[in-house]
């Protein structure tokens, strides 16, 4: 009988030590090590029945696949993937608790014409069923498999040999290679590294829903990130019944991209027109109120800018934020003092990003200034006026990039001015009806808004 070998691991980032130590020497997290058994027994995982062995081929000698790519019915996954799915190709999926990852993976299963195997760790079979009928469309092809053995899932995926893999969950997978306990580092690495081999040998493109941590990461070593080929976070506020898909790594596309869903009782549906949501009608014009054309990717949408400035009332005035990154607030809230003369360092400042979304785009910075400075004054800005460039130290109006995706989606949505920086190219105005004014400096703005 083989002795039994045990090591620490950490569950940060995977880091391998033969003791116990208080900090990670590899990403420096306290309290994260945890031992595992490393004794492996003789039996090996199935794998595909098309594997052979790697042999050095010339570059030039290589074979292009025609059809690299899958084009799914989800024009949102479609276009966060880079334009569709890639055959052989391994997706991380991520995401808070109850966000919806099931929910999209199942549809994934069940609207797309396609073979596909839905294993799920997590949910019985009749549960999952009762999810499917919600949501209206059943696949005749989609096959449900609710299983954790490793060895089990590749024998089945060999026998059926769909053309998508979905995995629900990865922490819930366990081999029986590895002694330890489901959802360790040990078991997603192996796991992990299986599915990974399975999916390049046999071509299918493969779906991994990761849980995350409290801090917000995925789950599980680090080195899970880098195995796969892309990773998407879905993410959204669950006040708000929009959600967000972004792509924080891919392989085949940019990484730029964003995917909106509305969440409902019948499962997510695709928005098309994000600004359409995201920017407030009312007949009735506010303070504080600016709007801004903003890009995601190859997508320009328009958000809505809330802003409120009041007198300190506890004597320390208060800075929050919420969709917009409250440095670079502080960093605006600075310019405009210094710069522009505007006495805001005694007064609170609140700011919101409208529809809960998240926004690191530098072409907001004006509308986010305008809409402080309107709830400063409490004059309004007026109806049909858009905004869209930097703010830089000096208090200068600097371009951003895409101007003219951004004076499009404006003119579209019926606006009637946009304001950007007087050095933006790449534009010709005598090809759009709305009126663009092109100011240097922020007080040239405040003139042409509020005179």
């Amino acid at each position: 009988m083989s002795k039994v070998k045990s090591a620490f691991f950490c569950q940060s980032c995977g880091y391998e030590t033969p003791k116990w130590l208080g900090k990670c020497p590899g990403c420096s997290s306290w309290n994260s090590f945890v031992e595992e058994l490393k004794q492996k027994k003789g039996s090996t995982a199935p794998f595909s029945k098309n594997s052979t062995d790697a042999k050095p081929v010339p570059l030039k000698d290589i074979k292009e696949n025609i059809k690299q790519k899958t084009e799914l019915q989800d024009k949102e996954l479609n276009r966060v993937l880079g334009g569709g799915i890639v055959l052989g190709s391994l997706v991380l999926v991520g995401g808070d608790p109850g966000i919806g990852k099931s929910t999209l993976m199942l549809q994934l299963a069940i609207k797309e014409n396609l073979k596909v195997l839905y294993v799920s760790g997590e949910e019985s079979e009749n549960q999952i069923k009762m999810r499917a009928e919600r949501i209206g469309i059943l696949n005749e092809s989609c096959h449900i498999l609710t299983e954790t053995n490793l060895e089990a899932i590749l024998t089945h995926a060999n026998q059926i040999d769909p053309q998508i893999l979905i995995i629900d969950s990865i922490q819930t997978l366990h081999s029986s290679q590895i002694e330890s306990a489901a959802g360790s580092v040990s078991q997603v690495r192996e796991c992990t590294g299986s599915l990974l081999r399975l999916a390049k040998e046999s071509h299918i493109p493969t779906f991994l829903i990761g849980h995350i941590t409290k801090d917000g990461g995925i789950a599980g070593p680090k080195v899970l990130e880098h195995m796969v080929d892309t990773v998407l976070q879905f993410e959204g506020d669950r006040n708000y019944v929009y959600r967000l898909l972004r792509t924080s790594k891919n392989r085949f596309g940019s990484t730029n991209e964003i995917g909106i869903y509305e969440m409902s009782g019948a499962g997510l549906r695709a928005v098309d027109n994000p600004s359409e949501i995201l920017v407030t009608n009312t007949d009735s014009e506010l303070s504080g109120i600016a709007i801004s054309s903003t890009l995601e990717g190859l997508r320009p949408f328009l958000i809505e800018i809330q802003a409120l400035v009041s007198s300190a009332a506890y004597g320390t005035p208060q800075r929050s934020s919420t969709g917009f990154d409250a440095k670079r607030l502080n960093m605006l809230l600075a310019v405009l003092e210094k710069r522009c003369g505007f006495k805001l360092g005694a007064k609170d400042v609140f700011l919101n990003i409208a529809g809960g979304i998240k926004v690191d785009d530098p072409g907001v910075d004006l509308a986010v200034t305008m809409a402080v400075l309107s709830s400063n004054a409490n004059l309004p800005i007026p109806a049909g006026i858009a905004f869209s460039a930097e703010v830089g130290l000096s208090g200068e109006i600097r371009p951003v990039n895409r101007i003219d995706q951004r004076i499009a989606e404006v003119e579209k949505l019926g606006y009637k001015k946009i304001l950007i920086s007087k050095n933006s190219k790449g534009f010709e105005a005598s090809n759009y009806k709305i009126e663009i004014i092109q100011c240097s400096k922020i007080d040239q703005v405040v003139k042409a808004v509020f005179a």
